[in-house]
């Protein structure tokens, strides 16, 4: 059960991009770092990489071979182009400890796929002349349903049903000793979300500009309106639920700039918000 702890709990945003491939932004992934314990949300492209920069940057949990446990908020490629990276690379460092990984269902059969995939690699590296361990490949799924699905003596973790298209999508809710992070993945309003973000320290969400999504092409509008929230959308919630720090992340600007979008978002709302860049610590 999760004990009261008198540890820091920190926000480490390793990728804050989009499917747009910006030199500047991994793929969507970031850290709720405990003590000496790293929780990952998501993994997209470069995940591992960045995990090693936070590192030399004294995120001692974020020492690769030290990255066990991840939480998937949906199958996107996006945020989840760089799983093959994080069960092999963590492994070929050192890992011994199965990785754990929670999400939607078909993450099973993704995990099963990747595997087979590098089943060669996983071969050559056990009984070839690299002295591999026999267990820090395995990979342990733990497909989940709303609600509590993780609790240890760091953290508490809700997962919570959004509105990302016609799979299942979930919103993730870390409650510490010390302080509560709300990360919601990709999503549209949905119902419930004034109840799944109320009282939360940080708030990180993903937006799209409201301005910029008017000029986009009528079929990449009604898309990108039906999946994702617009700054417009994001400023009323948040005025409503008010977290301490709104942090915004997987930001499809559509044309604008990245001052115009803040300037969207605080026309309707208020409180402290940033625009998140890969490894803010937070």
């Amino acid at each position: 059960m999760m004990r009261s702890v008198d540890e820091t709990t920190r926000l480490v945003l390793l990728g804050t991009g989009t499917p747009n491939a910006e030199p500047s932004r991994s793929g969507p992934s970031l850290a709720v770092v405990v003590g000496d314990a790293a929780f990952l949300v998501d993994f997209g492209p470069g995940v591992v990489r960045r995990a090693a920069a936070a590192f030399e940057r004294g995120i001692l949990a974020l020492e690769p071979s030290r990255l066990t446990r991840a939480f998937l908020t949906h199958l996107h490629s996006d945020h989840t182009a760089g799983f093959a990276d994080l069960i092999l690379t963590p492994w070929v460092l050192g890992r011994a400890e199965p990785f754990q990984v929670y999400g939607p269902p078909g993450l099973r059969s993704m995990t099963n796929h990747l595997l087979a995939a590098y089943a060669d690699d996983i071969h050559e590296r056990i009984e070839g002349l690299e002295p591999a361990n026999r267990t820090g490949h395995a990979v342990q799924v733990h497909e989940i349903e709303p609600g509590r699905i993780y609790e240890d003596e760091h953290v508490a973790m809700d997962a919570f049903r959004v509105n990302h298209g016609s799979w299942p999508a979930y919103g993730y809710r870390f409650t510490s000793g010390n302080r509560t992070i709300v990360v919601s993945g990709d999503t549209a309003p949905f119902a419930g979300w004034e109840e799944a973000y109320r009282a939360c320290d940080v708030l990180v969400h993903e937006v799209q500009s409201s301005a910029g999504l008017a000029n986009r092409d009528p079929t990449w509008r009604a898309y990108h309106q039906a999946v994702h929230t617009t700054t417009a959308e994001l400023a009323e919630i948040a005025s409503r639920v008010r977290p301490g720090l709104l942090v915004l992340t997987h930001v499809l600007l559509h044309g604008e700039t990245e001052e115009r979008l803040l300037e969207e978002i605080r026309e309707g709302y208020d409180g402290d918000v940033v625009l998140g860049r890969d490894l803010d610590i937070l």
